[in-house]
């Protein structure tokens, strides 16, 4: 697949005596039709990458290049083929749906914009809002709005900031459907942030993990997932809870506990003879959850590593 996007040695700094280096010499590639998960903590960098993107926010130094073109020398012309959505961004509250969707319209040379719009609006559920300003929609209608704003104009890339974050999970869903069937539909490239591992591990193609401003992994979801060895073993525990806990320390296998609840992170290989130890130490418990490693087992991993 070729690259629409090419990132190169990307870094961004503020200050000069003590700089603090939010983007940290990152490279990575959108190739054509791909849906790249950015992932990472609050201020990891993902959304300062994003800004540099768009050209909102100046680099430090590096590449960026959309199409073969240098995004410095040919900014105007490139996004009239991007386009972006987050959930911390709005349009102008005194205006209305529609207008603000003309507006936009008008920028991008759209003509019929009713026509490329309704759909959108009425797929999404706000068309009966469209003569309403923004400022009296709901903070979902508001972000509902902006992926219409973002798909309208029929982009080749999207850039999309958390655009879930707050969405009902049934709207989530649906936002989630409505991006692969645009993918499918048009061979659009996506970069998606999202909080939602779930979410990203359902969507993405591939995922790029940012800390501290550098990229620490970039891979398939599954990949990613499976590089955690650790299970989560929860048992609700009738009679036993204090020698469970023995024999887990004894073990040295780590455990949280809640009421009657316990939740261990192990081994696979560990398990049976976990379970064999509880059984000889006649532990009884009323449920038992093996959980296989996860993208989200894998994002508090290397959250809780040292930087």
């Amino acid at each position: 697949m070729d690259s629409l996007l090419t990132v190169r040695n990307l870094k961004k700094s503020y200050g000069k005596k003590k700089p603090f280096i939010a983007v940290d010499s990152i490279s990575f590639d959108l190739k054509q039709g791909e849906i790249l998960g950015l992932l990472g903590s609050n201020g990891s960098g993902k959304t300062t990458t994003i800004q540099m993107l768009l050209g909102t926010l100046g680099m430090t130094s590096g590449e960026i290049r959309y199409f073969g073109k240098d995004f410095s020398l040919h900014r105007s012309e490139i996004m009239q083929n991007v386009s972006f959505a987050s959930t911390y961004t709005s349009l102008p509250y005194i205006l209305t749906i529609s207008e603000n969707l003309h507006c936009f319209g008008k920028l991008y040379g759209v003509t019929d914009i009713e026509k490329k719009t309704t759909p959108l609006l009425e797929r999404f559920g706000i068309y009966e809002k469209r003569h309403s300003t923004v400022a009296s929609l709901s903070a979902g209608q508001v972000t509902r709005l902006m992926l219409v704003k973002a798909f309208f104009t029929d982009p080749k890339i999207v850039l999309l900031d958390e655009p879930t974050a707050s969405l009902d999970p049934d709207v989530s869903l649906d936002v989630c459907k409505f991006l692969l069937e645009q993918r499918e539909k048009t061979g659009l490239s996506i970069l998606f942030t999202s909080h939602k591992m779930e979410e990203v591990a359902e969507l993405c193609d591939r995922t790029i993990f940012l800390k501290n401003g550098k990229i620490i992994a970039n891979d398939l979801p599954e990949n990613l997932a499976k590089s955690v060895s650790s299970y989560l073993l929860r048992l609700t525990i009738v009679d036993g809870m204090k020698r469970t806990m023995a024999l887990a320390d004894k073990l040295k296998i780590s455990y949280t506990c809640e009421h009657r609840s316990i939740e261990f992170s192990l081994d696979e290989k560990q398990i049976p003879s976990f379970l064999n130890g509880l059984m000889k130490a006649e532990v009884s418990y009323a449920s038992i959850q093996i959980k296989e490693p996860s993208l989200e087992t894998y994002f508090l991993k290397i959250a809780e590593r040292a930087p």
